[in-house]
């Protein structure tokens, strides 16, 4: 028998584990996917569907995935930017100095590469950032992609986890 927050996401209607699980990955393709392939018989398989689909999700679902996550640093106020805040605050937490050499490497980042650096944040301070973000400014185009793909799925399997409130 599935957990029980994986019943009720199970039982509840569509539209809202679409909205739902939007919230952990803005790709609505995956969403709507992730959605469709309901009943879970548990969170390890909610899990590896998630997984599997976002390895399935073409780049332009990927880059509008990137698009909605606010920039490292620059978090939106109110409930929009709650996940955001907890994944960040080790950043938030480091000292203003730190903080402005990595809104120069994400810049630089972002010149680059033409979309949002996104990396797995929780748990890491501002300096370590800013080493990550300017050692992926140094892979090759088609490199980072993939890197980009890993992360992202990094960040949204600990998201779906979180509204699962499994480990």
């Amino acid at each position: 028998m599935p957990e029980p927050a994986v019943r009720a996401l199970n039982a509840e209607d569509r539209a809202r584990v679409v909205d739902l699980l939007l919230t952990c990955c803005a790709a609505p393709a995956w969403a709507a996917a992730v959605a469709d392939r309901r009943p879970y018989a548990s969170a390890e398989h909610l899990l590896s569907t998630a997984r599997a689909e976002l390895e399935a999700l073409p780049e332009d679902e990927v880059d509008r995935a990137l698009a909605a996550h606010p920039r490292l640093g620059e978090v939106p106020p109110g409930s929009a930017g709650a996940l955001a805040r907890a994944e960040q605050a080790g950043v938030a937490g480091s000292d203003p100095q730190a903080r402005a050499l990595l809104a120069r490497a994400v810049e630089r980042y972002e010149q680059r590469f033409g979309h949002r650096f996104l990396v797995h944040a929780t748990g890491r301070g501002a300096a370590e950032l800013v080493g990550v973000a300017k050692l992926r400014t140094t892979n090759a185009p088609a490199f980072e992609r993939q890197v980009v793909r890993r992360e992202l799925g990094e960040v949204t399997l600990q998201r779906l986890r979180g509204l699962l409130r499994v480990g």
